[in-house]
């Protein structure tokens, strides 16, 4: 079924979300400074534009939407019923996954949380951080 926009309309809703300083990305990194977590930089030009960069230590770490990135949605039965929207999604996930292997192959870590992640377990994600950021 095609799209219900034309092209310079969708173009323009797509351009209204946001894709920078979101508020999961902002209560995030409000979370890294309360538990002593500092010495990163954001909007750090690297491939993928990682949400946080720790460029001393050579890690980035990437908050992926649920929905944006396809957390499990053809495991979890919750594809979108429109191919515009199967397609974006799968490219979002293609993209991922090379922008890791780029990254990794320049000796960069990369950690990605689930956006459902950093909501429910946020010590988790803050513990995980911690230990590579001694491991590096």
């Amino acid at each position: 079924m095609p799209d219900k926009f034309d092209k310079a309309t969708r173009s323009s809703i797509m351009s209204k979300i946001r894709h920078k300083n979101t508020s999961l990305e902002v209560n995030f990194r409000k979370l890294l400074w309360k538990n002593g977590i500092r010495g990163y930089r954001v909007n750090y030009k690297l491939p993928g534009k990682p949400d946080i960069a720790f460029v001393s230590k050579k890690t980035v770490i990437f908050l992926d939407g649920d929905f944006w990135h396809g957390y499990n949605w053809k495991k979890l039965g919750k594809v979108p019923p429109k191919r515009y929207w199967q397609s974006k999604i799968q490219k979002n996930i293609n993209r991922a996954k090379k922008y890791n292997r780029q990254l990794k192959k320049d000796d960069w870590k990369v950690i990605r949380f689930w956006e459902h992640e950093v909501k429910k377990n946020p010590e988790i994600c803050i513990n995980k951080i911690k230990e590579v950021l001694v491991l590096r």
